[in-house]
């Protein structure tokens, strides 16, 4: 075994959104209470609003780009997008 070396890492601050239905996110930013950061990096999470089983979560350098045009209405490639509008049931499901 090689040297041990502690390091310690400074506490972040996480700022979480609530989560939003599927189709008020679809709809767009015109619903004041939907804030995705635009053009700012951050992480999301898909999943049913009844059950823990997430469907996807992903990391994105824009965050509504990412979620609203790629996972949402498929504009852009998004890696679990295309599989979530045709196989999910999209009434029943929320994004953070």
């Amino acid at each position: 075994m090689g040297e041990k070396e502690i390091i310690k890492i400074p506490q972040i601050i996480l700022q979480w959104s609530k989560w939003y239905p599927w189709k008020d996110v679809e709809k767009g930013a015109r619903k004041r209470e939907i804030k995705i950061p635009n053009k700012k990096p951050g992480v999301y999470e898909v999943k049913y609003k009844c059950d823990d089983k997430r469907l996807t979560i992903g990391k994105a350098s824009d965050l509504r780009m990412r979620i609203r045009q790629g996972l949402v209405k498929g504009k852009i490639p998004h890696s679990a997008g295309k599989k979530i509008r045709k196989n999910e049931e999209t009434s029943k499901i929320v994004i953070i």
